[in-house]
């Protein structure tokens, strides 16, 4: 995962550059240096859409048995860790019959774990920059006539300590980040790289044969989640606000247990009908949570105040201090809402914590249709 969550800015967004397109811009200008010694500044790719963008070189060299270019990643408005990393593509020759064969290089990871698209072992570039390198070489080799077993070894400087602000360590890519990209275009704040990384660690969940996943919106979620259950690292899903994400992607995939963990907050959203549980998505709905209120036995009063509240976690401390169960009983509602989502055969639970980590409310695991 690249992209990280943060306050959206106003106005016009502007689109970004993926480490795919930007890898396949710097070996294809690396390409053409170590045939032609000439090295195009901009150099111009083809994205998988039919568009032609231009990017400029930030480093290049001729080397002894090839050459090296590189690129700066511009991510656009989007808020992506590895935006003003470096993306270098080294271009050398390769046994005669091998085609393009690939490498990572520092900073870009392996594949230790399976359920990735890629098997292990394999270098951290996905199919897709794959691909576009692919294509983008064979454009090169036949403008020049140069060759066409290549071995193309791609690197980020420093992207092995970017990459632990990822879920590369969990998803078991170990030593550096993942070339990522299917557009070649990063949309900002549409989130691709988290859900990407979601179904990613779902796949490497079933992938080790667990029966049992959990999706948390927090690291104090998950750790209570992980506590209650005890479950291993593969099986903790960083879902963020997307349950959505998780829970559609669950229906063609499946796993026979599903926990979905998160605070009172949270779960007020899913159970009032949001899937993108973010602030820029909705507000807590607080005229749903008053009838939850009553729903849990609270007088006119006490549901009468409920929309003049200034936050969930008010209302739930009144409630708490009323001795109603309004924290079940929006676990409730969260269940049935996930449930219509997740539409699979699976048991699924939803568990509600507060923000040190305790146990508020939990629904029992119930089959889902």
């Amino acid at each position: 995962m690249h992209a990280v969550m943060d306050d959206m800015p106003t106005g016009p967004l502007r689109r970004g550059w993926t480490t795919g397109a930007c890898a396949t811009a710097a070996a294809k200008a690396a390409y053409l240096g170590w045939v032609t010694g000439e090295f195009p500044d901009p150099v111009e790719i083809a994205l998988p859409g039919g568009q032609r963008p231009a990017f400029a070189l930030a480093r290049h060299a001729v080397l002894p048995d090839g050459a090296e270019a590189g690129i700066v990643k511009d991510a656009g408005d989007d808020p992506d860790v590895t935006h003003g990393a470096t993306v270098i593509a080294r271009l050398g020759p390769a046994a005669a019959g091998a085609g393009v064969v690939f490498r990572a290089g520092e900073g870009v990871g392996a594949v230790t774990l399976p359920g990735l698209p890629l098997p292990v072992g394999e270098p951290a570039i996905n199919p897709a920059p794959r691909e576009m390198i692919r294509q983008a070489l064979a454009a090169a080799q036949a403008l020049s006539s140069g060759p066409r077993d290549v071995t193309v070894t791609l690197s980020i400087p420093g992207g092995e300590a970017i990459a632990r602000k990822t879920m590369n360590p969990r998803l078991g890519v170990v030593g550096g980040l993942s070339i990522l990209g299917t557009t070649g275009i990063v949309i900002p704040y549409s989130c691709a790289a988290w859900i990407h990384s979601i179904h990613r660690g779902i796949d490497v969940a079933r992938a080790a044969g667990l029966s049992h996943v959990a999706g948390a919106t927090g690291a104090t979620s998950e750790a209570a989640v992980a506590r209650l259950h005890g479950l291993p690292e593969q099986a903790l899903i960083d879902m963020g606000d997307f349950a959505g994400g998780m829970l559609k992607y669950l229906r063609g995939h499946p796993v026979r247990r599903v926990t979905i963990a998160g605070g009172f907050a949270k779960m007020v959203k899913l159970g009032q009908g949001l899937l993108d549980l973010h602030s820029r998505a909705g507000p807590v709905d607080f005229a749903w949570l008053s009838e939850r209120a009553r729903e849990a036995g609270a007088d006119e009063a006490f549901a009468g105040w409920v929309p003049q509240a200034n936050t969930a976690l008010e209302v739930l401390q009144r409630a708490q201090a009323a001795g109603l169960p309004l924290a079940q009983v929006v676990s409730g509602h969260a269940w049935a809402r996930a449930a219509r989502t997740l539409a699979a055969e699976a048991e699924l639970e939803i568990a509600v914590f507060d923000r040190e980590g305790g146990l508020l409310a939990r629904t029992p695991f119930k089959p889902v249709g």
